[in-house]
């Protein structure tokens, strides 16, 4: 975090059909479960997600999360059904720089709410958030195989500024490398 004024984004933000809610520890069982059921989808792609989630290590993700939500440092919310019984994702903006300002959104949904427009939905809301808070640039990231991934930030008017060739490793096997999309809009 930068010398720059510290803002937030809102806490809660709704749709017509999700409400986004600032992470907080007691949803860890909810997020574990989610995790878990969603290993065949999220393992490929992310590093945190090759064995099932631990109660014990949804709640220390989630703590953390709800400490930088709290410092304006990284701002991170589960996704859930408008009634907020259902937690179907994650959703969040991170790698803050407030002097810009700008920052980076990663996401993932469980299996069982793919290919339904929520994505792009949760997606639509934290940018519209980003920009009444002044951010001025924000990207999202993805493996370049990601193909589901990266049709989430073209929809919504984001631009490929490029590939990063050779950028991480892949999640499944560390003697892999991947290129990363990277994506922005700007204002």
């Amino acid at each position: 975090m930068s010398d720059a004024a510290v803002r937030h984004l809102p806490r809660e933000i709704r749709t017509d059909r999700l409400l986004l809610r600032a992470v907080r520890v007691d949803d860890a069982a909810a997020q574990a479960e989610a995790v878990t059921a969603s290993l065949p989808e999220l393992s490929p792609w992310m590093p945190w997600a090759q064995a099932p989630q631990t109660l014990e290590q949804a709640t220390d993700n989630l703590a953390a999360a709800a400490r930088s939500f709290e410092d304006g440092a990284e701002f991170a919310w589960t996704i859930w059904d408008p009634t907020g019984e259902d937690l179907i994702g994650r959703i969040s903006v991170f790698a803050v720089n407030w002097t810009v300002p700008k920052g980076e959104i990663g996401y993932w949904l469980t299996s069982a709410r793919t290919g339904h427009g929520y994505m792009r939905e949760a997606v639509s809301a934290v940018v519209d958030a980003a920009d009444q808070e002044g951010f001025r640039r924000l990207e999202i990231r993805c493996d370049r195989r990601n193909t589901r991934s990266a049709r989430v930030p073209l929809s919504l008017g984001f631009e490929l500024d490029g590939v990063l060739r050779n950028d991480a490793l892949s999640a499944t096997d560390p003697s892999q490398l991947r290129d990363t999309l990277v994506h922005s809009r700007i204002r």
